[in-house]
């Protein structure tokens, strides 16, 4: 039996009674590797028939998102990738439209409405924007899973309330399904659905199971039959495999690829010659070595001997330099470029002639508020091309970053980072959500909870704090609280002191990024290096004084007039009965 996915499609389309067929369909499944990175997708879209111009949107549509999907970053999340895809889609309807006769009239405008499925994985990935609709088969019947996004006026009135290119900004409805062998799902538009009977739906998906090509076209036909007067098109999708837990790349490489031998100066692996040993734990050996073809010097990491047998940490290992490749930042270490092949399992990224964040704040105990800003801000940025790229760094702290010579400061490991775009697609690869260390670790991690860009956040302004205090903001309570109730008693110790020239605002943004609870902190990275350089909206209006001290004659000028106000109103209802 198959360990990879398998999938088995048909699909019709008929302009029916009318001239021209509006709608336009696509499917497409790649080979591997593409196919476990990404999926398989398939795309309906129906023009709106008071515009002559639909058909093009239609076919724009579904070819620019089976074309430009497959070519989205394999990091990004099915859900990301898509919804960028589609927001560029739309904008660009949108602005065909603007620049046409009928930049007035978006009924005539290049307009569609628009459904998509992409698996991947062992799941189905819906995306919905008007009134074609995505069915899923079950023994008693079908289930209809998108809603239409149809006004009824009346009986017999009715218009279309949401489609691709008839705003600037489009909302797409998305779900996602867990999948099983044998599932099957039908996309169809309304000139299908409104008029085939489900009885015979169900029995010719039955009759021409080995045939879905000529099941679509039966069903099609029979709704022309039954009185359809608009395009039809119907698409069929049937699951016919799941993918295996170890069907990834990554793992594919690891059971080709032995573990290297103990590594020594002056031995040579692959080219590479070992000057020497930099660093050793029980998991990984990372080494100095030079290039002996290009004349680099590099840095080459090699998993312990110890994890041979574990699969996981292995693909968690290896998952370092795809992230390293696929990141392009002055402050994350960069991949050394692969110019051959390899006889054995290991990584290797730039050598950066420098020393750890860790070390640096050794040596300078109380750095200036200037010099602990520049520092950070450069870490955001870095942490900014992870979270572009849908990944979140789950282990950020001064040990896991490096000053070079120049002072640029750049993130080194990536062996808790969450890429969204593996994950969905590989069950090898889940993880329990703590991998970073306690002190820099979110609250939310210590309840069990997935991280986000506000959990890095968060690891990013401990480092600021411990860089301005040398102590923590919490202590080392945060990883003994693993209950909501228990982080509400958390006790934020200011960063303020007698000995530090640090302006009250700044503990003000601190201790917002620090709180206990993620959707409390500053909204982006952004926000919050604005915070530590200008003082917040938050600390203005707790410091600002009252009005009475800040302008007395208008005070009492707002005074009298509510008197005045209220003893207009109390002369204009009257005497009391």
């Amino acid at each position: 039996m198959p360990s990879h996915l398998t999938l088995s499609v048909g699909q019709c389309t008929d302009p029916g009674r009318k001239a021209v067929n509006q709608d336009f369909h696509g499917a497409l499944i790649p080979r591997e590797p593409l196919l476990g990175h990404k999926g398989a997708a398939l795309a309906l879209a129906d023009g709106i028939s008071s515009s002559d111009v639909s058909q093009i949107a239609s076919a724009m549509a579904v070819k620019s998102f089976l074309d430009d999907y497959f070519c989205t970053s394999e990091a990004l999340s099915v859900r990301k990738a898509v919804e960028h895809v589609l927001s560029a889609i739309n904008s660009w309807l949108f602005s065909e439209t603007r620049r046409s006769a009928f930049r007035y009239d978006k009924d005539r405008g290049y307009v569609c409405t628009f459904s998509a499925l992409v698996v991947k994985a062992n799941t189905a990935h819906l995306f919905h924007i008007g009134d074609a609709r995505i069915y899923r088969l079950h023994a008693s019947g079908l289930e209809q899973l998108t809603k239409d996004h149809r006004l009824q006026l009346s009986q017999h009135e009715s218009y279309l309330s949401r489609a691709l290119g008839s705003d600037e900004y489009v909302e797409i409805d998305y779900q996602a399904l867990p999948l099983t062998p044998g599932d099957t799902f039908l996309l169809a538009t309304d000139g299908v659905y409104e008029h085939a009977d489900t009885g015979f739906v169900l029995a010719t998906l039955r009759e021409h199971a080995d045939d879905l090509d000529a099941a679509a076209q039966r069903i099609v036909e029979h709704a022309l039959a039954r009185g359809s007067e608009d395009n039809l098109t119907l698409q069929i999708l049937r699951i016919d495999s799941l993918p295996g837990q170890h069907s990834s790349e990554l793992q594919r490489q690891i059971e080709q690829l032995p573990l290297p031998p103990p590594l020594a100066p002056r031995m040579v692996l692959d080219g590479y010659r070992i000057e020497r040993e930099i660093h050793a734990t029980s998991r990984s050996h990372v080494f100095i070595a030079h290039d002996e073809h290009s004349g680099d010097k590099v840095v080459l990491k090699t998993p312990s001997i110890d994890q041979s047998d574990d699969a996981a940490y292995l693909e968690r290992f290896m998952l370092e330099e795809w992230i390293a490749r696929r990141i392009d930042s002055a402050h994350v270490i960069k991949a050394a470029a692969p110019s051959r092949p390899r006889g054995y399992l290991y990584t290797v990224t730039e050598y950066i002639d420098g020393q750890t964040l860790a070390q640096w704040m050794t040596d300078h105990p109380r750095p200036d508020l200037e010099t602990v800003r520049q520092i950070i801000e450069q870490i955001a940025r870095g942490l900014r091309a992870f979270h572009r790229r849908d990944m979140i760094h789950q282990d950020l702290k001064p040990d896991n970053i490096m000053i070079d010579r120049a002072g640029t400061v750049k993130i080194i490991d990536f062996g808790s980072t969450r890429v969204a775009g593996i994950a969905e697609a590989n069950r090898l690869l889940e993880q329990p959500h703590l991998l970073g260390t306690a002190l820099y670790s979110a609250p939310e991690y210590f309840l069990g909870e997935a991280g986000s860009e506000r959990s890095d956040l968060y690891s990013l302004a401990v480092i600021a704090y411990q860089m301005l205090s040398g102590r923590f903001p919490y202590g080392n309570q945060v990883a003994r609280s693993r209950t909501v109730a228990a982080q509400r008693r958390l006790d934020y110790a200011s960063v303020l002191d007698d000995e530090r020239e640090i302006p009250a605002w700044i503990d003000t943004a601190l201790e917002q990024a620090l709180h206990p609870d993620p959707l409390k902190r500053q909204d982006d990275l952004s926000e919050f290096i604005h915070d530590l350089r200008h003082p917040n909206r938050a600390y203005l209006n707790r410091t600002r004084p009252p009005l009475l001290e800040r302008n007395p004659v208008l005070f009492w000028q707002s005074v009298s007039g509510l008197l005045a106000g209220a003893l207009i109103y109390l002369l204009a209802a009257g005497p009391l009965p």
